[in-house]
């Protein structure tokens, strides 16, 4: 073989790899596949440390994670670190056209900066975090979303891409004892973060009563609810209420909620993980919604 068409041959195998890259990509951002654990599979750097963030500073990443924050007016954007072949697959013009300065990296620039484990896809946006947002910004909508701290970052940004695809309204949080946005959290709602409020209340509790009196029907979460959730449902505006991942509701929580329910599962397995319930709940409450309406 010629020193030609082994140059031939390795620029095909990298158009190639390229594309599928690129394939790979676009299914993950419409959560046709997975995105790979990235605890999992990943070379360990054990001299890499996370940088000292502000508390006005927040690096998030990702493709589609980061396109959301660009195109939202309420960011306040201050950098982007992205690769050049990251910038044409964000397709948003050229950087001279985006809202923000831009400076053109090398992969393991950002790999410096975020660790041997986030999957950045080349592209690192440094902003502000969004407004803090209390009750008082509920939209209107008939279907909330209310968590009782719930620790994890990948849940809740998983949850938070359920409540934008049910159209919930609003997704409220503790503001002890739930993730602060980081780009894990943002990563893991893959642009959801920009597309609902993100309420922090200081006593649970109390916003509870403040969604009764605004006609909210409360509907906690609970495996040995008196009632399938479907069974649950009345009124025309609901809020869920999810508990943490291993203790569930808290006993104030389950003494405040307007009713307890159960999701009835006919399989073996009888518990699910808090962000796959989460999407059920959204589901079946979206349905009785439609139903109360017609």
């Amino acid at each position: 073989m010629s020193k030609n068409d082994k140059d031939d041959k390795s620029g095909r195998d990298s158009h190639y790899a390229t594309l599928r890259r690129a394939v790979r990509d676009a299914k993950r951002e419409r959560g046709e596949i997975p995105t790979p654990d990235p605890r999992k599979n990943r070379r360990k750097d054990a001299a890499w440390a996370p940088p000292q963030l502000q508390p006005d500073q927040v690096f998030l990443y990702g493709l589609h994670t980061v396109r959301a924050a660009l195109a939202n007016p309420q960011r306040k954007l201050i950098r982007l670190s992205v690769t050049q072949n990251a910038l044409a697959r964000l397709d948003m013009g050229d950087a001279a056209s985006l809202p923000c300065p831009v400076d053109l990296v090398q992969p393991q620039d950002l790999d410096k900066v975020l660790g041997p484990d986030a999957i950045h896809q080349g592209v690192m946006l440094e902003t502000q975090p969004l407004p803090v947002r209390r009750l008082e910004a509920l939209k209107d909508s008939p279907l909330l979303l209310v968590l009782d701290q719930v620790t994890d970052p990948h849940n809740v940004g998983a949850i938070m891409r359920s409540a934008v695809a049910f159209g919930a309204g609003a997704l409220v949080t503790t503001q002890r004892h739930s993730p602060v946005e980081s780009g894990v959290l943002a990563k893991s709602a893959s642009g959801a973060l920009e597309l609902i409020p993100h309420i922090q209340v200081s006593n649970l509790a109390d916003a509870l009563n403040e969604l009764h009196a605004l006609g909210f029907q409360t509907v906690g979460l609970d495996s040995e609810g008196p009632q399938p959730l479907e069974e649950t449902l009345a009124g025309d505006k609901i809020a869920l209420v999810l508990g943490s991942e291993g203790k569930g509701l808290r006993h104030k929580t389950r003494e405040t909620v307007t009713a307890l329910a159960r999701l009835d599962m006919p399989g073996e397995i009888k518990s699910l993980n808090v962000s796959n319930a989460a999407a059920v709940a959204l589901y079946a409450t979206r349905m009785h919604l439609a139903r109360s309406r017609s």
